[in-house]
C-alpha cells in the first residue's frame, strides 16, 4: 500500500478594508478540515482559496504519492477551470449590456449567423438572456467541443427554446460568436481587456499561454491514469479557462461587490431567473432550492423562498472537464466564499465536506452535481 503524503502550501492575501472580517486564524482552521478529505478522495492536487470580505487564505494540499505524481505543484499551478469559464463570460456580457453594445433580449441571430442550427426558426428566438440562464433548449454539446468536427457539427434542439432549464455549453458558444462579432476581437483578447488585466488575474486565460507549458498540471482519471494537460484546440467561453484559485478569487470578490457593473446590471446578473431542475423530465429533491441567475447558480434556504421574492442564500458554479473538477460557492450576507480546483476525476467527491467546513451547513450541491 502506498503511503499518502499530505503537504500544505499556504499563502495569505490581504486587501485594505475597514469593515469587520474573519481572522486569518479562523480561515486557517477551516482549511485544516480539508486535509483528510483530500486524502480520502485520492486527489493529487487540491488548490483552494477561501475568503471573507477582503481577506483570503489560499494554497494547495498535495496527496501526490497517490498516483506517483511528481510534477511540482503550488499556489501558482494552473488548472483547467472547466465551466467556471461561464461566470466570467457572463460578467463580460453584462459589462457590454451596460455600454449598450448588446441587448439581453435581442435575438442573437441579429449579431451572428445560425449556420449550425437545424431548426433555424427556433434558433432565431434565442437571446443572450436565455443563454445565460440556460433556457435555450440546446444540448450541452452537439459533439465533443474539442473535436475537429465540432465547429461544423449540426445542433439539434433538446427542448423548445425558453421552455425549461437545459444546461448548455453550445448556447454559450453561440453567444460567444455574437460577442466576438460585435467587438471584432477574439474571446481571450476581450477577456483580458474586460476582466483579467483590470482585476490583475495575471495567470488566467481562455487560451494556452506559453508559460503554461511548465506550470499547467496534468489530470488523472478515476483509474489513476495520467491523462496529461488536456490542451484545447480553440478558445471557448464555456469550458477552456485556465487559472489559479487566487486569480479566480479576485474575480469573485469583484462580482460580489458589483465592481465594473452598474447597480442595475449587477442586480440583474444575480437575480434568479429559472428553477434549475437539472434534468427536465426528472425533478429530484436536490433541485428544490436551486435556481439559475445569469451565468451562475443560486441556492435558496427553502422551497418557498423564491416564490416569496427573498434573496438566495448562496451562489455557486461547478466545473467538470472529466479529469479536472472545480467549484466555487459564496454567501452574499457575509461575503464568505471558497473556490477550489483539482486535477482529478474525483474532485467533486468532497463537495459536501468542503461546504460543511466552510459555511457550517449542508447544501444539496453534491447530489445536484453528481447524481
Amino acid at each position: 500500500m502506498k503511503k499518502i503524503s499530505i503537504i500544505l502550501i499556504m499563502s495569505t492575501l490581504l486587501f485594505a478594508c475597514n469593515s469587520p472580517k474573519a481572522s486569518i486564524e479562523e480561515l486557517n482552521q477551516i482549511v485544516s478540515e480539508f486535509y483528510q478529505d483530500v486524502k480520502s478522495a485520492k486527489i493529487p492536487v487540491f488548490q483552494y482559496c477561501i475568503f471573507e470580505k477582503d481577506v483570503s487564505v489560499g494554497g494547495v494540499i498535495l496527496a501526490d504519492s497517490v498516483y506517483n505524481y511528481n510534477q511540482p505543484a503550488d499556489e501558482s499551478s494552473i488548472f483547467q477551470a472547466a465551466s467556471l469559464s461561464k461566470p466570467i463570460f457572463a460578467y463580460i456580457v453584462m459589462k457590454m449590456v451596460d455600454r449598450g453594445e448588446i441587448d439581453l433580449d435581442m435575438p442573437i441571430c441579429q449579431y451572428t449567423d445560425m449556420d449550425r442550427f437545424e431548426d433555424k426558426e427556433m434558433a432565431a428566438i434565442i437571446t443572450p438572456r436565455m443563454v445565460l440562464k440556460h433556457t435555450t433548449g440546446l444540448p450541452n454539446w452537439a459533439t465533443g467541443p474539442s473535436s475537429d468536427e465540432w465547429p461544423t457539427s449540426a445542433i439539434r434542439f433538446k427542448y423548445p427554446a425558453d421552455s425549461c432549464f437545459s444546461y448548455s455549453g453550445e448556447g454559450f458558444s453561440y453567444l460567444q460568436r455574437a460577442v466576438e462579432a460585435i467587438r471584432g476581437a477574439a474571446l481571450d483578447e476581450l477577456a483580458h481587456e474586460e476582466v483579467f488585466i483590470p482585476l490583475e488575474m495575471n495567470s488566467t486565460s481562455y487560451g494556452w499561454l506559453p508559460h503554461y507549458d511548465s506550470i499547467a498540471l496534468d489530470g488523472f482519471n478515476r483509474a489513476a491514469e495520467n491523462r496529461g494537460q488536456g490542451r484545447h484546440p480553440r478558445e471557448n467561453s464555456a469550458y477552456t479557462l485556465r487559472t489559479t484559485a487566487s486569480d479566480y478569487t479576485r474575480f469573485l470578490m469583484a462580482l460580489i461587490e458589483g465592481e465594473g457593473l452598474s447597480s442595475d446590471s449587477h442586480a440583474e446578473m444575480l437575480a434568479p431567473h429559472v428553477h434549475a431542475i437539472r434534468y427536465a423530465d426528472n425533478h429530484r429533491d436536490c433541485d428544490s432550492t436551486i435556481w439559475w441567475a445569469l451565468g451562475l447558480g443560486a441556492i435558496y434556504s427553502d422551497t418557498t423562498s423564491a416564490e416569496k421574492g427573498e434573496d438566495p442564500r448562496y451562489y455557486y458554479h461547478w466545473g467538470d472537464n472529466g479529469n479536472f473538477k472545480a467549484l466555487f460557492v459564496f454567501r452574499p450576507e457575509d461575503r464568505r466564499g471558497i473556490v477550489y480546483f483539482t486535477n482529478s476525476a474525483n474532485g467533486h467527491d468532497m463537495v459536501t465536506s468542503v461546504i460543511q467546513a466552510t459555511f457550517g451547513e449542508m447544501l444539496p450541491l453534491q447530489d445536484w452535481i453528481q447524481k
